[in-house]
């Protein structure tokens, strides 16, 4: 999961809240949930369809696919996540990493224990404000390959990220307005 992309196309705290929640509970569990949280587990649906059909999307995952096969994703929101916190000030950066750390730790009790566990970390080692560096991302690839069933831990994804990010920045730069805007729309249906 992208976590900077996810929270920061929030609008609440209880949406940043049901953005992480997305890939930690069932499908049918949603609905036990208050509905400005469902509409945050909505909301990273709506940004994942949306990402995974985009031609920009598809193109960089051109660049990593030779590699890691259906990982590809996984990595391209990973270098999302890097380009999204490089197109930020710092100040504004760590403005959000801190709201969306109140946000998770207000709603902690809603969190299942392992999201509970991760989300701590997050906040102690401010993974958000990371992103912005390359020992961040360096850290966030590791994390993926050692998630990673079918992926040998090893594998030079860093270096493949770091010697294409001319090629992803661009990527990014032609669909991040158009995902944007396409929040905006969901946003008004709530």
């Amino acid at each position: 999961m992208n976590f900077l992309a996810h929270s920061y196309l929030t609008f609440t705290d209880e949406q940043i809240v049901g953005q992480f929640l997305q890939d930690f509970i069932r499908n049918q569990d949603r609905f036990s949930f208050p509905l400005p949280i469902q509409e945050g587990i909505t909301l990273h649906r709506e940004i994942d369809t949306f990402t995974d059909a985009h031609p920009e999307i598809q193109e960089a995952k051109k660049i990593f696919s030779p590699l890691v096969r259906l990982y590809a994703g996984a990595f391209v929101d990973v270098a999302l996540d890097y380009f999204l916190a490089n197109s930020l000030s710092e100040p504004e950066l760590d403005a959000h990493a801190k709201k969306v750390y109140a946000a998770l730790k207000k709603y902690k009790s809603l969190q299942p224990p392992v999201m509970q566990r991760m989300t701590d970390g997050m906040a102690r080692d401010n993974w958000l404000s990371q992103y912005r560096h390359d020992q961040g991302i360096y850290y966030s690839v590791q994390n993926v390959l050692n998630k990673a069933n079918y992926l040998e831990k090893d594998l030079p994804v860093f270096p493949l990220f770091l010697n294409n990010k001319e090629k992803l920045q661009q990527h990014f730069d032609h669909f991040f307005p158009d995902l944007l805007a396409h929040v905006k729309i969901v946003e008004a249906s709530y």
